[in-house]
């Protein structure tokens, strides 16, 4: 959440963000009552002030006594005048917090401004894409046929866009998620394991809600909703808190599943594993002081990458436009890797630096040194990876002519020494 102080002295930035973020926050609808609340504000302390100088006149002159009938009709005049504008504020304020929490995160300075995707720019590329001397096949045929997953029987169990992995394709995504753990915990981050359900105040710290409630699934008639990314459970760890200044930074990971409609897309990417409703995911998530964020936000990225580089993955790193940002981040990084047998760069991770954003609307706070003023903390998060694309791309870029899979080194101790994945 934006600071007020920022909606009424950047209004040019905030309503460039609001476009660029295709949100449906009406800044001048929030100006205009903001300015009357802060009219009212002053009233209501002038009113106060002079009913509280009253109420002193009136002790003096029952002391003479006088007369104070008059003076005290006046000073219930004023007493019930503030009730009435102290209750209009208090309506005014419920309005502007409904109209706050539609405005998005200002983009970074360093932000492309283009209004989508094809604003993206591309920053490095790490590897060289193999060449085949074959046709590499898709990863939902080598899945099939090396019997890693059961499409037919996962639709049975919950419908489309859900995963049934089998034998050894059950073993390759525990390994994989051990792998990303451990590599996080090397690199100095401290393990966690969260719960897959959420409340709802914890998406609104976060910034999934209230924009993307038609994308959770909610749990019936209690006010929890499965996790959506593990951004969310970590994040909130510290929600209401106050860090003391010596903790940070602090560096989580941890595996969630995560579940999420994909409300809009039906119809898109339903083949195999690219777009599904359940997935399994490594996080990485940094509280850190304001001053070190961007300088963070760079080393996040190296984290992931350094993922991709263990499993022996071309990838590319991107920087996203500001149509093309989430809700809540400030800048953030994609990184794609090739998936050949689909011919396509597919995304396994968003590396994101939210600024102070998620901290105000989650209440996480730090204080820079023992008894000083708390301050917000910054927040960032990045996959370390996404599984569904990650197995998937591991199966399109190591198989062989022969239809088999080859493991790759630094995930072999996972998969119990094995190098390749062959037919059953």
């Amino acid at each position: 959440m934006l600071d007020a102080k920022r909606l009424r002295s950047e209004t040019a930035r905030v309503r460039e963000a609001i476009s660029f973020k295709k949100t449906k926050a009406d800044l001048d609808r929030y100006l205009e009552r903001d300015e009357r609340r802060r009219e009212l504000l002053v009233r209501v302390e002038g009113l106060k002030h002079r009913r509280n100088e009253a109420s002193e006149e009136i002790g003096r002159l029952k002391k003479a006594g006088q007369d104070v009938t008059a003076r005290v009709a006046a000073m219930k005049g004023a007493g019930d005048e503030v009730k009435v504008l102290d209750q209009e504020i208090a309506e005014i304020e419920v309005e502007l917090e409904q109209i706050q929490a539609w405005v998005p995160n200002l983009p970074h300075e360093s932000v492309p401004k283009a209004d989508d995707a094809t604003g993206n720019v591309v920053v490095r590329a790490v590897g060289t894409p193999r060449e085949f001397d074959f046709k590499p096949k898709p990863h939902w045929e080598l899945a099939e046929s090396l019997g890693l997953l059961d499409f037919e029987r996962a639709g049975k169990i919950a419908g489309a866009g859900f995963l049934l992995f089998t034998g050894k394709g059950a073993r390759l995504e525990r390994a994989l998620i051990q792998f990303m753990i451990d590599l996080a915990v090397k690199r100095g981050y401290v393990e966690v394991s969260t719960p897959h359900v959420v409340r709802r105040e914890c998406l609104f710290g976060t910034g999934q809600l209230p924009k993307l409630e038609e994308d959770m699934y909610r749990l019936g008639d209690e006010d929890l909703f499965l996790n959506p990314t593990a951004e969310v459970p970590i994040t909130n760890i510290y929600r209401e808190e106050i860090l003391e200044g010596e903790r940070l930074p602090i560096y989580h990971v941890g595996y969630c599943a995560s579940y999420r409609r994909e409300a809009g897309s039906y119809g898109r990417d339903t083949r195999g594993m690219v777009r599904v409703h359940q997935f399994d995911k490594v996080e990485l998530v940094k509280f850190v002081r304001p001053e070190t964020s961007y300088d963070e936000h760079e080393k996040l990225l190296a984290d992931a990458e350094a993922v991709l580089t263990a499993l022996e993955l071309p990838y590319r790193v991107l920087l996203l436009a500001a149509g093309d940002l989430s809700f809540a981040a400030a800048k953030c990084y994609d990184l794609e890797t090739w998936a050949p047998g689909e011919a396509r760069w597919l995304e396994v991770s968003s590396c994101s630096n939210f600024e102070d954003f998620q901290a105000r609307r989650a209440s996480i706070r730090y204080r820079p040194e023992r008894g000083a003023k708390a301050d917000y903390v910054h927040t960032l998060n990045a996959s370390g990876l996404a599984l569904p694309r990650t197995f998937a791309t591991i199966l399109e870029y190591h198989q062989t002519e022969r239809g088999t899979v080859r493991i790759p080194d630094a995930l072999v101790p996972y998969f119990g020494g094995e190098r390749e994945i062959r037919p059953a």
